[in-house]
């Protein structure tokens, strides 16, 4: 049977955005480090991918399944889920009801920067399905407009209330790095930002940081919960998934974001969202016509 989220969880909600029927994914304005999106599927909707950010978000309705670190999990109305960057999981709906739930994406990075001066690591939360209605609310006070955009000062605090709440469910923290390695890793981070869809080589990240590649390694593992390589491949099809919003040709983009071929671009984008571009292309194209939102 169909679930609703329960009312204490809706408190402060002042939007819903809804799909009409059938699969969708709606995407809201990106904020540097955050996306967020809605999505509304039947079945299976995500082969097994891992991308580098946290994924973490509210069940809406319906049950939400995925296999997480080896255990099939089920997130109910109301649930927060949080998994981990780079833990591969899929997803998809539970029941033959369908699932529709609210998630957002965050980059390591500003929640390392948001606990740095607490001296607190990343919190890791080894159950990926909390009961928490505080957490929930926290979540989808940045979930609830999916049409505007996230306020500088209004992330600042969510990122801080996102930190305890996560702290509050962590069994271990990761280690902090000290000022010096924090700033190599940040340093690192830009060049490959700025570098995102060019060849980069070890060395030139070893000039950038001075560091060796293995410590550089080490370092920006501990900082963004991923590897140099990983970082730069999410940044290349970040770039691409927003050409295929935007109607881009799937060769035309592969050749724009550095990727060999559309092939290359393909195998890729599936093993990071679970999904083929053209597969995300069309739910992006189905959910629009439908998207209706009210006070």
């Amino acid at each position: 049977m169909s679930q609703d989220l329960t009312p204490p969880v809706f408190e402060g909600l002042e939007r819903l955005c809804t799909l009409r029927d059938g699969d969708g994914i709606l995407t809201a304005p990106a904020f540097p480090g955050i996306e967020r999106i809605e999505a509304q599927f039947r079945g299976n909707a995500f082969e097994p991918h891992r991308h580098d950010t946290y994924a973490l978000g509210v069940t809406l309705k319906g049950a939400q399944a995925f296999y997480y670190r080896g255990e099939r999990r089920i997130s109910l109305p109301g649930q927060v889920i949080v998994l981990h960057p780079d833990e591969e999981h899929d997803g998809g709906a539970g029941s033959d009801d369908g699932l529709q739930y609210r998630m957002l994406y965050l980059e390591p990075a500003l929640l390392a920067e948001c606990l740095e001066a607490e001296k607190l690591g990343l919190p890791f939360v080894d159950q990926p399905v909390v009961d928490d209605a505080g957490l929930a609310g926290v979540l989808l006070g940045a979930l609830a407009d999916l049409d505007g955009e996230l306020d500088e000062l209004f992330v600042d605090d969510f990122l801080m209330r996102v930190g305890d709440g996560l702290a509050k469910h962590a069994k271990a923290q990761r280690r902090l790095l000290g000022n010096i390695a924090w700033g190599q890793a940040r340093r690192a981070r830009d060049y490959l930002e700025a570098h995102a869809t060019q060849t980069v080589r070890s060395r030139e990240l070893e000039s950038v940081t001075g560091l060796d590649r293995f410590a550089l390694s080490r370092h920006f593992r501990a900082a963004f919960a991923t590897s140099p390589h990983r970082y730069l491949l999410m940044r290349r099809l970040q770039k691409a998934r927003a050409m295929i919003g935007e109607g881009g040709e799937l060769s035309d983009v592969a050749f724009a974001t550095g990727f060999a071929d559309q092939s290359h671009l393909n195998r890729h984008f599936k093993k990071a969202y679970g999904m083929t571009p053209g597969q995300w292309a069309s739910l992006r194209r189905a959910s629009r016509p439908g998207r209706s939102c009210g006070q």
